[in-house]
């Protein structure tokens, strides 16, 4: 691998030939400040082919590879005298985010994180492990600008309305419920501290989860799996006389793919993890 002589940002990407791998990979080449020089995905049949294979990309120079760590410290070593750092971008599983993050920190390659399902304890973590080590880490519940927005209008809600319920609708191969966007969205609401959905009346479920999740603070989440759909969310949030609902659909995934370069673009000015895209771009 040669050094990047137009000061491209070098970017891997975890999960590449997954649907919202393949998006990014598009997103990066067709950039003008991003270069990709990796692509991590565990199929054991696509390791070693260059992503032409697979992509719209004439002659490209990079290869699939199942090795992530290997791709980690190939990458590493070829920049470690740029002053650009470089990114990897993680849309892979639940199961193996959190090791596929800790590794990058731990090569000095700057994560953007797109895949959900990290504990509370685990992002804990990571925020220690990226502060010790000086990398800037992005975990991001949802890309979506429109999502930002809906994000920070129920936190300026909150203050206003103390019944509030929450709906995420993805598609049925989602491994996680609820979503990542929707717990972001319950502590950003949350952020207004008090108890929410005080009960009038005693309440009773003739079939348990009903109701759908409760959280700490009262709010309820309900999570619904169906093929056809891609990425929505609901806000419903009441009071005497009134209700104020606040809905975002995702119909494509080029959707992400604004927030995503940006993520790229700037978190290699970070020294430790920043928790959601508004914190990027606001």
């Amino acid at each position: 691998m040669t050094q990047n002589p137009k000061k491209l940002i070098p970017v891997l990407v975890s999960g590449a030939l997954g649907k919202m791998g393949r998006e990014v990979i598009e997103a990066v080449t067709n950039s003008n400040d991003c270069e990709l020089v990796g692509a991590i995905d565990l199929n054991d049949e696509c390791n070693g082919k260059s992503l032409s294979t697979f992509f719209d990309i004439p002659e490209s120079e990079v290869f699939l590879s199942n090795d992530l760590e290997g791709s980690l410290c190939t990458v590493s070593q070829s920049y470690r005298d740029s002053d650009l750092k470089p990114v990897m971008v993680d849309f892979t599983h639940p199961d193996s985010v959190y090791e596929n993050t800790r590794a990058a920190i731990a090569y000095g390659v700057c994560p953007v994180i797109g895949t959900t399902g990290l504990t509370s304890e685990q992002i804990n973590e990571l925020s220690s492990f990226s502060e010790k080590a000086s990398i800037g880490c992005a975990i991001i519940p949802n890309f979506s600008v429109g999502m930002v927005l809906l994000q920070q209008a129920a936190s300026v809600a909150a203050k206003f309305y103390d019944n509030v319920e929450l709906i995420e609708m993805h598609h049925n191969q989602k491994a996680d419920s609820p979503s990542g966007t929707c717990l972001k969205t319950a502590e950003m609401i949350e952020e207004y501290p008090k108890k929410f959905n005080k009960l009038l009346v005693k309440q009773s479920e003739s079939l348990s989860g009903s109701r759908g999740g409760v959280r700490e603070s009262g709010i309820n989440i309900h999570s619904i799996r169906l093929p056809g759909l891609l990425a929505h969310q609901v806000v419903i949030m009441g009071s005497p006389g009134e209700t104020y609902t606040i809905k975002h659909d995702t119909i494509d995934r080029k959707a992400y793919m604004p927030g995503v370069l940006q993520s790229i673009r700037k978190i290699g000015n970070y020294e430790t993890l920043v928790y959601g895209l508004e914190k990027l771009i606001f």
